[in-house]
């Protein structure tokens, strides 16, 4: 009885957990209602086009500044020289508080401090491969 609650307790865990050995484990459904804060300066989808912020189709696990098109910021582009990747973690870091994790970042989102959020918004990036994929 107590093995199967512990178990049952983890599995329900897993949606509120943002990456777990380098894979995404939150709701994209859930992550589609959390992208809304999102969707004024970016866009994913078929036919998504740069806004203020980059398309985000295909950015998990994508290089540091490779839309084709879209000015970054110095800070973003010295990151990208550095070999740095969109990962389910630095993804999970960047998301909970921009200008902390990269200073000098155009972004001006404060963040998302619920783990959960960014577990899902995370997820439901992950739905969206880059374009040719």
């Amino acid at each position: 009885m107590v093995k199967r609650f512990l178990v049952t307790a983890c599995v329900m865990m897993l949606p509120a957990m943002a990456v777990a050995d380098g894979h995404v484990t939150g709701d994209a459904e859930a992550g589609e209602k959390v992208f809304r804060k999102c969707k004024a300066c970016h866009a994913v989808g078929e036919g998504a086009e740069n806004k203020v912020g980059p398309v985000l189709n295909g950015v998990v696990d994508r290089a540091f500044g490779a839309v084709e098109g879209f000015s970054y910021s110095d800070a973003l582009m010295e990151a990208a020289a550095e070999g740095k990747a969109w990962t389910p973690e630095e993804l999970d870091a960047f998301l909970q508080k921009p200008r902390s994790y990269l200073k000098g970042t155009k972004m001006s989102f404060a963040g998302l401090r619920k783990e959960d959020d960014r577990a899902n918004v995370i997820a439901y990036l992950a739905s969206f491969p880059a374009e040719g994929s």
